[in-house]
């Protein structure tokens, strides 16, 4: 796991000077080694994290033998060893065991198409000194991060926007439509950023650079298909599942340097822990991260799996006083990001990275097989709708139940699930996925703020779920979910709190053909009887302890609701009620001053709206000063 960098330059004259700093600002990602490349027009950078051969062989950037294609790498390629023997048997020869070699003579055997072969998590670029091209891409999924922009005369590559942000002539002129999209979402989805001139190449997409031109084309290589679908039984897709989710364990435990994993004690890391016990030959290192308010907390159902694996157990507990690590965050998501659990997987990341190098997780399990409770509410309410009167009766219903202050609380959820029963699926599921929804703006935002939103006012997930083909409603909402909150909002979250801490993370529940097996299996056998998660449970019974799989799913919750009206409230009032953030322009005193105190006062939960408030506020005064938007 690494950070990469690159400049290609698109006129004579264009210096590459920059790239040793943008290199410098991502030295977190990469502590072991550094290196550098340029010819005439491109140069390339590199910071390593080393995982596979340690050896000064596997230095990046990596050329073949002639020097006609060189690369800067960043992730791992889980079938290299297989590729390798492929390419072998083609005529290739190799001077390392790196998979960074794999996907030079990969792209020399098959171009682009490449990346049909490759399975893992990456972002690389390649210069072919031949044709005078630079070749980005990143993995299926969006594991690993990369943005770029065009400056000076230069086009520039990073892993990081610190990287880009490094080179002082990238302008810092904040995009208002992608401001407005972090706050409906809670993150900035690609190809935006939150820097006008700074984009985001999508998951699944790569990038050609034609340096004569200048043209740059972006095209998508890769879509999870969920139709047809397969013709299996339930055991049949159970004993699949279980050999194609333990291979993907299975390569993912390959590294040359320690490994462990984090353990929620939720269904779908206490599967990848009980699997890794079973494929080594000494105890499996956990790592663990709680709470002291009780309904976040899970340590006692992850010290449950520990004991039943033997594992070398660890754990950490979370309090308001860690939030002094806020500012060290902000500026590693580099634009504001408002998912607060970002605040423990810092947390369990720092405490991994003591003991290991490399951890696996139990990210995309819930995407893939059916895990969170809203796909419930997408299925009831479809159900609900196709009896005349029962949609419309359940809005009805919600204006008399109270919404609860608690965000845990069934009262809550059943009021948000009757307040949008009746509608379509476009704005039902958009406004479950939603920090603030265009009628909370309205009230919000200043006359300002709206002129220089122009109308361009966010419709992207609408759009994604009006274009998803005819699907069950459970597999819609993974549908949309896999495109959405899973890469700009999970695994943002995980590679940023892990590569700030040198650590490298691996998700065998995002290994492609995993996921690929799920989508196109019958939705009856991954949800049956209203059950959630209910073909992993059934497969992999054996790995889990009754109470853990009959508990009610927690996620990776943070009280600083709690903490808000506690230790927090004078940082959040001072900051948010402050002049420098008033006085960008974006938002009314008086709305803003209203959240507060309903939140405070305990007349409404208003924790998820004050903390984006307040991460938005914190990345204004580390990356844009006390400006307002251009």
């Amino acid at each position: 796991m690494c950070g990469i960098a690159g400049i290609v330059s698109l006129k004579d004259g264009a210096s590459n000077r920059p790239l040793q700093l943008m290199i410098d600002a991502q030295a977190h990602r990469g502590p072991d080694d550094q290196g550098g490349w340029s010819d005439e027009i491109c140069a390339l950078g590199h910071r390593r994290l080393a995982i596979i051969d340690l050896t000064e062989a596997g230095r990046q950037p990596m050329s073949n033998e002639n020097g006609s294609v060189w690369i800067t790498f960043n992730g791992e390629i889980y079938n290299f060893q297989e590729l390798r023997r492929q390419l072998e048997g083609l005529g290739h020869h190799f001077r390392t065991r790196t998979d960074t070699e794999v996907i030079i003579r990969s792209y020399e055997q098959w171009g682009v198409d490449c990346l049909k072969r490759l399975r893992g998590m990456y972002a690389f670029g390649i210069w072919d000194r031949s044709k005078q091209t630079l070749f980005l891409a990143r993995d299926r999924v969006g594991k690993k991060p990369l943005f770029y922009t065009q400056s000076g005369g230069r086009f520039l590559f990073a892993s990081e926007l610190q990287g880009i942000l490094a080179d002082q002539q990238v302008t810092r002129e904040v995009c208002t439509s992608a401001i407005d999209a972090y706050l409906t979402y809670g993150y900035v989805p690609a190809p935006q950023t939150a820097f006008r001139q700074v984009f985001k190449l999508p998951p699944a997409h790569y990038l050609t650079l034609n340096a004569a031109s200048g043209e740059i084309k972006v095209e998508r290589y890769w879509s999870l298909n969920y139709l047809p679908k397969q013709r299996i039984d339930e055991a049949q897709a159970c004993e699949a599942l279980r050999e194609k989710l333990t291979a993907a364990v299975r390569l993912r435990m390959i590294s040359d340097v320690p490994l462990g994993a984090f353990l929620s004690g939720g269904i779908d890391s206490s599967i990848v822990v009980g699997l890794m016990a079973k494929l080594s030959d000494r105890p499996v290192k956990t790592f663990s991260i709680g709470f002291k308010e009780a309904a976040y907390n899970e340590l006692d159902h992850a010290r449950r799996i520990a004991q039943l694996w033997g594992t070398d157990h660890h754990e950490f507990v979370v309090e308001p006083d860690a939030l002094n690590i806020l500012s060290r965050l902000v500026r590693h998501y580099g634009e504001p990001y408002a998912d607060s659990s970002a605040l423990p997987t810092f947390y369990v990341s720092q405490m991994t990275r003591q003991h290991v190098t490399v951890a696996l997780n139990g990210d995309g399990g819930d995407e893939s097989f059916a895990g969170y409770e809203r796909y419930l509410g997408n299925y009831m309410a479809e159900r609900l709708q196709a009896v005349p009167g029962i949609a419309l009766a359940a809005k009805a219903l919600s204006r008399v139940i109270p919404d609860s202050i608690n965000p845990k609380s069934r009262v809550r959820q059943a009021h948000r699930f009757l307040s949008v029963a009746s509608q379509p699926m476009t704005q039902r599921y958009a406004h479950w996925l939603t920090y603030f929804p265009d009628s909370m703006k309205a009230d919000l935002y200043t006359a300002e703020f709206v002129a220089e939103l122009n109308g361009a006012r966010d419709g992207w997930l609408k759009s994604l779920i009006e274009d998803l083909p005819r699907l069950d409603p459970i597999d819609a909402g993974m549908a949309v979910d896999i495109a959405s909150y899973l890469p700009y909002d999970l695994l943002v979250k995980v590679d940023i709190t892990s590569m700030a801490n040198s650590l490298e993370a691996r998700s065998p529940f995002l290994d492609h053909e995993v996921m690929e097996f799920a989508a196109q299996l019958p939705v009856e056998i991954k949800f049956r009887s209203k059950q959630l998660k209910y073909l992993l449970k059934k497969a992999f019974d054996d790995l889990l302890p009754a109470e853990n799989v009959n508990r009610r799913k927690m996620g990776f919750g943070v009280p600083v609701g709690q903490w808000f009206r506690g230790p927090l409230r004078e940082l959040l009032c001072d900051l948010l009620l402050s002049n420098g953030s008033l006085n960008r322009g974006y938002f009314q005193k008086v709305e803003v001053t209203r959240l507060i105190n309903d939140h405070l006062e305990g007349r409404a939960d208003r924790s998820f709206h004050l903390w984006s408030l307040l991460m938005l506020e914190l990345w204004h005064q580390e990356f844009i000063g006390h400006h307002a938007a251009a």
